[in-house]
C-alpha cells in the first residue's frame, strides 16, 4: 500500500459512494441525487462530508498493531417533500454496500456501520435541513506507524 492509511481509507469510502452506492441509487423508481465530490451540489447531486475522527488502540491492539478508525459520513438535504425519503434511501444503500464490501476494496480488515442518526427539522418550512449521519468503524491490522 502506498500513501497514508488514513488517505487510503477515505479514498476507498469515496470510491464506494460514487461507484456502487450511486449505481444502487439509480435503480430506485424515483430520482435520488447522486453522490459527487466536487464544488457542485443541487437537485441532481449531493456532496457528503467524510470525516475520519479518531484511531483507537488498546494496549493489546498496540502490540498486535491493530487500529480501529472512526469515520463519519454526513449528508445534509434542503427541506423538500422528498428529503426524509432521501435520508432513508442513502442509509439503506450505504448499509448494503458496506455489508457487501466489508474490506473497503481491500484496504481494511473489516468495515462496519456502527450507527445512523437522522436529524429532521422540528417545524415544517422553518429553513432547517434534513441531516443523515452514518458512523462507521474500520479495523486494520498490521499497520506500523513508526516505520
Amino acid at each position: 500500500m502506498n500513501g497514508f492509511i488514513e488517505q487510503l481509507i477515505t479514498d476507498a469510502v469515496r470510491e464506494l459512494l460514487t461507484g456502487r452506492v450511486n449505481e444502487l441509487l439509480g435503480d430506485f423508481e424515483f430520482d435520488i441525487p447522486l453522490i459527487e465530490f466536487s464544488n457542485y451540489s443541487g437537485i441532481y447531486s449531493i456532496v457528503p462530508v467524510i470525516s475520519l475522527s479518531s484511531c483507537e488502540r488498546t494496549e493489546k491492539e498496540r502490540i498486535i498493531k491493530h487500529d480501529a478508525y472512526s469515520l463519519t459520513i454526513n449528508f445534509c438535504f434542503p427541506e423538500t417533500p422528498e428529503s426524509e425519503i432521501f435520508c432513508y434511501a442513502y442509509a439503506s444503500v450505504i448499509t448494503k454496500v458496506f455489508e457487501d464490501n466489508p474490506t473497503l476494496i481491500g484496504i481494511a480488515d473489516r468495515a462496519i456501520i456502527t450507527g445512523k442518526k437522522y436529524n429532521f427539522p422540528k417545524k415544517p418550512n422553518c429553513g432547517q435541513e434534513y441531516e443523515l449521519i452514518i458512523n462507521t468503524r474500520i479495523s486494520i491490522e498490521g499497520i506500523n506507524h513508526g516505520s
